[in-house]
């Protein structure tokens, strides 16, 4: 039966009242809960499960719905549709909710009564019918909050520990998403951990934790640098672990995948451009990680099978020969200029950054010139191409600053590359996995110098 017949059978969210008498709701899903059990104060023994989502079925009303029952019905139930999902729901209890205790754990929604589903009573099922779906489906892309009411990701940092324990809203793009995390507590429950890097046109990193199945499933789905986030109700935190602010979804949070608002939409073109420009890529700063704080020494073959395998950013030391430095040919291959607002790659002589995403605006051009080499690093087990030799690393591993190393003649270029050219070496690398390069992940040289042949020795056989 189409849908346009099935219309008439359906109560909208907005008309839904206790007296309503064998309600028929449909809805699409934009916020989903992990299941949880509970002692069964009837039964001793025995648990009762529970989860809970929320159905949107016009721009302006959404309610949320518990489900209660054994084992096999709620996981069951759970497992058979997910966020984004059109659904149908038959005969559910229409009950007034507690805005206090309601509000508090599940998502603030203008309706005032909540639907309770039920084995015995009630029925659950997938909507497909097309014109249905084409009705209910672009209400994924509307925020359920005011789309102007958010924080920009510099405003947290600014405020800082002030919005400790806060609940606010966020809008800002993916920049990348973490492999999840397994692990089991110390009472024996399973639970997973997954981390979302964020950026906007004031922050290029915030850190974005994710806890439930349901929310982790959400964000796998995502494009890092094409995906912008309108997070309704984020939870934000001081991690005094890292020194730095954090947001984390809760039970409260609703996530709006790619807004269609103005401001996700001016997000998205910026997002987008600094993509294409390489600026996200330019977060391989030496003074990131202290080398002092790394130890693990590797072969290049070790870094490159641990880049395979672990999707996140590592550091550690190899002993090994800077293969290729290329220091005798253009100056303006080994020294460039950026803009300093985004990071860009410049022409002085504009006078301008040619970013048309630059946070610098219409502000006058200031400029950082440096280093900035390609370098091979090769030892007996393989080679690691195009690694990044950048600032002051660069200068400490010249022995010269780009002021210097202007002045100097053809020759005495060629003289100091040969200085280091195929001299054992101690590295410390930073690798950052990047499926779009061709080896499927980039080196960041932290600190090289010359290497002690005992300490060579020592390491490259306990590597043995």
């Amino acid at each position: 039966m189409a849908y346009s017949r099935q219309a008439k059978d359906f109560v909208a969210i907005s008309d839904l009242h206790p007296n309503t008498t064998h309600p028929r709701v449909a809805g699409v899903i934009i916020g989903k809960t992990d299941v949880k059990s509970f002692p069964d104060r009837k039964s001793i023994g025995f648990d009762r499960f529970t989860f809970g989502f929320t159905i949107k079925d016009s721009p302006d009303y959404f309610i949320n719905v518990s489900l209660w029952g054994n084992d096999g019905y709620i996981n069951g139930l759970s497992n058979s549709f997910r966020i984004g999902d059109c659904v149908i729901i038959e005969n559910p209890l229409v009950a007034t909710k507690d805005p206090e205790k309601e509000d508090r754990f599940c998502p603030s929604t203008p309706s005032f009564y909540r639907l309770l589903v039920s084995e015995a009573h009630s029925q659950l099922s997938i909507g497909s019918d097309i014109e249905m779906m084409n009705r209910l489906l672009p209400l994924l892309h509307l925020p359920v909050k005011d789309s102007r009411d958010f924080y920009s990701l510099g405003d947290i940092v600014a405020n800082g520990q002030s919005l400790d324990r806060t609940v606010i809203n966020i809008l800002a793009a993916v920049r990348s998403i973490a492999e999840p995390k397994f692990f089991t507590t110390a009472d024996g429950r399973k639970g997973q951990r997954l981390e979302v890097k964020l950026f906007d046109d004031s922050v290029t990193s915030f850190p974005l934790v994710c806890w439930d199945r349901e929310a982790i499933q959400l964000v796998q789905t995502l494009i890092p640098r094409e995906t912008v986030l309108f997070i309704s109700d984020a939870r934000i935190g001081f991690d005094s672990f890292r020194n730095c602010m954090t947001a984390t979804v809760n039970s409260k949070t609703i996530i709006t995948v790619n807004p269609d608002t103005t401001e996700a939409s001016l997000l998205f073109s910026y997002a987008k451009e600094v993509s294409e420009s390489g600026v996200l890529h330019e977060d391989d700063r030496p003074g990131d990680v202290p080398v002092e704080s790394i130890s693990d020494v590797y072969t290049v073959s070790q870094l490159k099978l641990k880049a395979q395998e672990n999707p996140e950013v590592f550091c550690g030391i190899t002993y090994s020969f800077i293969s290729k430095l290329d220091l005798d040919t253009s100056v303006s291959k080994v020294i460039r200029s950026r803009c300093s607002k985004c990071r860009y790659q410049v022409n002085e002589e504009i006078q301008s950054c040619s970013n048309t995403a630059c946070p610098g605006g219409d502000q006058p051009l200031t400029v950082t010139t440096g280093f900035d080499l390609l370098v091979d690093v090769t030892d007996h087990t393989g080679t690691l191409q195009s690694c990044s030799l950048n600032g002051t690393v660069a200068e400490k591993t010249l022995g010269c600053n780009p002021e210097e190393f202007v002045s100097l003649t053809e020759d005495e270029r060629t003289a100091m590359k040969w200085k280091i050219l195929l001299e054992r070496c101690k590295v410390y690398i930073k690798i950052t996995p990047s499926p779009k390069s061709r080896s499927g992940m980039r080196g960041n040289v932290l600190q090289c110098s010359l290497a002690d042949p005992g300490e060579v020795k020592q390491n490259m056989s306990a590597l043995q």
